[in-house]
């Protein structure tokens, strides 16, 4: 009697286990199906670009035309006379400018992005509220980046209204020249344009605390700042990763900000791209484009390997 009910019971988990893929493999091509309008916009709008950048970048140029015909000269023009340590060359010493545009941007935006996330997401109790100022923050990009760099330069100009305000207060003599068309200029500009892009993946992150968490560590005597070190900005890191993702690969490409603010007399990466494109050399404009893809993904992966995106989100 058990014999012959035994077989019986080992087949029941198989019959459901096919019962339950069934529906799974049913399900599986539609879901290919919903995926393949971004799937195509993916490949249109970034891989095609993308790879023809690539091709590109192997062909040669002259003054007239541009050979499709393969090449690596363009990349050693890239990389000319960077062996030297002692005397960086010149894509080195523009790397190192931009990377330091970088570190002052992701150290000011962090700081200003942080305590307003904190506030949105701690102190503002209604969601009306937290939707008002979330849509303040987004009215300077109603008006274009080039509008938003050029309201700076009444005010930090050498006539301008921080110099005359100085001036009429006493408290330099003669104007500041460095307020305007400097590396203080440029990072300003930076830090207008881009600090939203920090709050808003912070402020998900904090909106997503569970705030049984705050109070354990209230009622365990922790202090607000052994709080805020210790529960709030350890469950804030994705939103942090991710705002500094944002700030990184806007300012390492961005040209426009340091040719307006720096007066056209500082060198980023993305401006170097943008005068080698103006002068037709696309070939060589294309190469330093495909090296500072490398270098910004290089960074983005750094970032993943110090924190898990895809486990923390």
């Amino acid at each position: 009697m058990s014999d012959v009910a035994l077989p019986a019971l080992a087949d029941v988990p198989a019959n459901s286990v096919r019962a339950e893929a069934a529906p799974a493999r049913r399900r599986r091509p539609l879901a290919y199906l919903q995926a393949a309008p971004m799937a195509l916009v993916f490949l249109v709008f970034l891989a095609i670009p993308l790879l023809l950048t690539l091709m590109v970048s192997f062909w040669e140029y002259n003054e007239y035309e541009i050979i499709p015909a393969f090449t690596l000269q363009n990349y050693r023009d890239v990389f000319e006379g960077c062996g030297n340590l002692a005397d960086p060359c010149t894509t080195a010493r523009t790397y190192l400018s931009t990377l330091k545009f970088c570190a002052l941007t992701l150290a000011f935006t962090l700081l200003i992005g942080f305590p307003v996330a904190y506030f949105l997401a701690f102190h503002v109790r209604s969601r009306t509220v937290q939707m008002g100022l979330f849509l303040l923050c987004t009215i300077p990009f109603w008006t274009s980046n080039v509008i938003r760099m050029i309201s700076w330069v009444p005010l930090l100009g050498r006539n301008g209204l921080v110099n005359d305000t100085l001036q009429g207060m006493g408290v330099i003599g003669s104007p500041i020249e460095g307020l305007l068309y400097s590396d203080f200029s440029v990072t300003l500009a930076f830090v207008h344009l881009y600090t939203v892009f920090m709050i808003v993946p912070i402020f998900n992150s904090m909106a997503r605390i569970d705030r049984s968490l705050i109070e354990a560590a209230y009622d365990a005597g922790a202090t607000g700042w052994q709080t805020l070190w210790s529960v709030i900005v350890p469950l804030c890191k994705p939103g942090i990763a991710i705002g500094t993702i944002f700030v990184l690969t806007l300012v390492m490409g961005d040209f426009v900000t340091v040719g307006v603010m720096g007066g056209q007399q500082i060198a980023s990466v993305g401006k170097v791209i943008q005068v080698q494109m103006s002068y037709l050399q696309f070939p060589a404009a294309a190469a330093n484009a495909v090296v500072l893809l490398a270098a910004v993904l290089m960074m983005i992966l750094g970032l993943t390997r110090v924190i898990d995106l895809r486990r923390e989100l």
